[in-house]
């Protein structure tokens, strides 16, 4: 954990509103980019070029037309990630879902294991649950989410009526019904390196594309197969004198170099105030079913606690098959 900077935060008679903001922030986290000093450490064999680090098979690249600035800025404006986690919304499949609460000493207290389907007809999608296994005071006796975790992992996964008329267009304006926090929930994941509004320290912070932020990153490019596929490798990661002033601690992503698609992303995040902390760590792989990209396994373990909260320490895992 690092100490960094601080939220905006009123005195006791706004606490309610202000545990709202905090918590809020917190599952924006979860689900959760990108100048560099000639004192860079590198390989012999990697060079700085534009301020990027890149491996000896990018600088063959560049040096036979690669344009590098056109590729951040394709960085930049992806959209595929965020398309393939809409796609889940228009697809049949079994999803295998791992939720873990641990003690202060990591032991598990409480957990969550079940296998769910997800059916897709006539344009409308339900959730059937046909196995379920719970550990502990997971549930509260009406069955609602008693942590925090869980509860954003049922927003994002879990379907409890019948959903009708989704569709996986990505587009700049809120979906109706949207928050202000799903928004930036929405931001944080799948735009990492945008600047997030109505998030003070932490919302200047993750604009890693941006200055101040940009001069206390360094950058990576490199060319490696992933899972069989060639990709593009691009990684941010601080400096090392700006370790202990930044929100995001690395971010790494895969991109597919036939068509420019997310194939895999890890992200790093942690930041420390008087009033809350977290320390978060997240890997998302994704994969063609058909011509779509979507993802087929998440996992998560972060460390949080937010000011007159019990510290939250958990874990878990989705993995999503047999998609029709």
């Amino acid at each position: 954990m690092k100490e960094k900077g601080v939220h905006i935060f009123f005195a006791y008679k706004r606490i309610d509103s202000l545990k709202l903001l905090v918590r809020s922030s917190f599952l924006s986290i979860l689900f959760v980019l990108f100048s560099i000093s000639g004192k860079a450490q590198t390989d012999t064999t990697d060079k700085i070029y534009q301020g990027i680090i890149l491996d000896e098979v990018m600088i063959k690249a560049v040096q036979g037309g690669f344009d590098v600035p056109a590729f951040i800025d394709k960085v930049k404006k992806d959209t595929t990630f965020y398309k393939a986690f809409k796609t889940l919304h228009l697809l049949s499949y079994n999803m295998y879902n791992d939720i873990e609460i641990d003690d202060k000493d990591e032991q598990v207290r409480s957990s969550y294991n079940s296998i769910t389907r997800q059916e897709v007809k006539d344009g409308c999608r339900t959730m059937s649950t046909k196995q379920e296994k719970v550990q502990g005071n997971f549930f509260k006796r009406n069955r609602e989410f008693r942590y925090y975790t869980a509860k954003l992992y049922a927003h994002l996964f879990f379907t409890k009526d019948t959903v009708c008329h989704e569709n996986n267009i990505v587009g700049n304006k809120l979906s109706t019904g949207t928050t202000r926090y799903e928004e930036q929930l929405r931001i944080l994941i799948f735009n990492p390196g945008k600047r997030i509004s109505g998030i003070p320290g932490i919302g200047d912070n993750v604009a890693i594309f941006e200055e101040p932020t940009y001069s206390k990153y360094k950058f990576r490019l490199s060319r490696l197969l992933y899972n069989g596929e060639d990709c593009y490798v691009f990684k941010a990661m601080p400096k090392e004198e700006s370790k202990d002033e930044v929100v995001i601690n690395e971010l790494k992503t895969w991109f597919r170099v036939s068509d420019f698609a997310i194939v895999a992303r890890d992200y790093s995040l942690s930041f420390k105030t008087l009033l809350y902390d977290f320390d978060v760590v997240m890997h998302v792989k994704l994969k063609s079913v058909g011509n779509q990209l979507v993802p087929y396994e998440i996992n998560y373990k972060g460390n949080w606690h937010v000011f007159a909260k019990s510290r939250e320490i958990a874990s878990f895992t989705a993995i999503f098959t047999d998609f029709e």
